[in-house]
């Protein structure tokens, strides 16, 4: 009881009665063209005419609730007006551009999900005109009461008449105005009761918004390894590259320029990957994404020299004739090794290996480790994530390639990768 009389206090429960009252007064727009098969039809019987005229009624509200528009404006209105949550249907929500290779998200539930929207129109109509009549006759005579008015109500064979004007008159008026907002409540709670079955996800729709989910989620994974690939490159070539200059600034200028050069160069490539990633996680529609790919192997590798580093290219096969995703992550795969040889290498020449042939794509990058170090300056100790060799097993194993990582014998490191790849003509 006391939690009833709560309710009645809590504005919730008016605006969820606002609501359906405007879902009534709304559904008076299509009133006019649902009495014109009635006025066409003269000579019917009166209770036939009218039956006519509800029946079209009804069914021109029901066809309003087959637009989609319609939907995503229901469901807007009952999560503000009835505090119930609900989520946007599935394949309207703003979502990434899937990226080259995935599959597109769904777009929307089946058709026969639609009907539920219509369904909840003739409901909410038909609650509203109940709370219409019923809360509003009864507000009407609890506020005419006190000021002399008489009320009579009869119910199964037995009636009762209120005259105004005494302190009956200020009870009767208590308990219509009561009776009102415990309309109203009733009408808010059906409508909360039926607003995630009709308005809801079916299981259709659930399944749409987890695909959608997954989609969004493997975008983001995608980035996070393009972001670490790409940022974590360049800010350590960077760094000993600016190392770099330092030492040679006074005895070798033309040295130290072409080491800013370099730092200019990286950075600006840099940026255009940051854009990109963030322009997709803002869900905003980002530049053309950045496509680095194993032609790009060769500036990679001078920038890596203007770094101070050592580098011993050894290509063979068409390297030009790997395209699209298998050549972009190539050219990541190598460019995460590289790194990894010049933060946690111990100098000396690094040795890239990349060969094309008809049944695969191998790829290797050899440095000397820190216990076999003999001489090179190391720039500093830089951190790790732990996220390169797992983010390079997972980017291999989706290309159903092979991967090894680790020592090879008691003074090197080598990264090696086998993917399988079909030569384009």
């Amino acid at each position: 009881m006391i939690r009833g009389i709560r309710s009645l206090s809590r504005g919730s429960t008016y605006s969820g009665a606002l609501f359906a009252w405007c879902g009534a007064s709304a559904s008076l727009l299509p009133l006019p063209f649902a009495a014109l098969p009635a006025l066409v039809w003269s000579s019917a019987p009166y209770g036939v005419r009218i039956g006519l005229t509800l029946l079209s009624w009804a069914v021109l509200i029901g066809a309003i609730g087959l637009a989609r528009t319609t939907r995503r404006v229901l469901i807007v209105c009952a999560r503000r007006m009835l505090g119930v949550p609900l989520p946007d249907p599935a394949g309207v929500r703003r979502r990434p551009a899937a990226s080259p290779g995935t599959t597109p998200a769904p777009t929307g539930p089946p058709g026969a999900d639609r009907w539920r929207t219509p369904l909840w129109l003739l409901l909410h109509v038909a609650l509203g005109w109940a709370g219409v009549m019923v809360s509003g006759l009864l507000l009407l005579m609890g506020l005419a009461l006190p000021f002399g008015a008489e009320a009579g109500l009869s119910l199964l064979g037995r009636s009762a008449r209120v005259a105004g004007g005494g302190w009956q008159s200020w009870v009767a008026a208590f308990g219509c105005v009561l009776s009102a907002a415990a309309g109203c409540l009733v009408v808010t709670r059906a409508l909360r009761w039926l607003a995630p079955r009709l308005l809801g996800p079916s299981a259709a729709e659930r399944l749409a918004l987890a695909a959608e989910r997954e989609l969004a989620l493997a975008e983001r994974n995608r980035l996070a390894h393009e972001l670490h690939d790409s940022i974590g490159h360049t800010l350590t070539a960077t760094t000993i590259q600016a190392a770099v200059a330092g030492e040679v600034l006074a005895a070798d200028p033309v040295a130290a320029r072409a080491a800013m050069r370099s730092i200019e160069e990286s950075a600006r490539a840099a940026l255009e990957d940051l854009d990109y990633v963030l322009g997709v996680l803002r869900e905003e529609k980002a530049g053309t994404a950045p496509t680095r790919t194993l032609a790009d192997l060769p500036d990679l590798l001078e920038r890596l020299r203007h770094a101070g580093a050592v580098v011993e290219p050894e290509l063979s096969g068409e390297l030009t004739r790997v395209r699209g995703t298998l050549s972009r992550a190539a050219y990541r795969i190598l460019q995460e090794g590289l790194t990894n040889a010049l933060r946690h290498g111990a100098g000396g020449p690094i040795e890239v290996r990349v060969a094309a042939a008809t049944d695969g794509l191998e790829l290797s990058v050899v440095n000397r480790t820190r216990a076999g170090a003999e001489a090179g300056p190391v720039h500093g100790v830089f951190p790790t994530s732990g996220h390169g060799l797992p983010g390079l097993a997972e980017r291999v194993r989706l290309l159903h390639g092979e991967i090894e990582a680790g020592p090879e014998g008691p003074e090197r490191w080598r990264l090696a990768v086998r993917l399988p790849v079909r030569l384009s003509a």
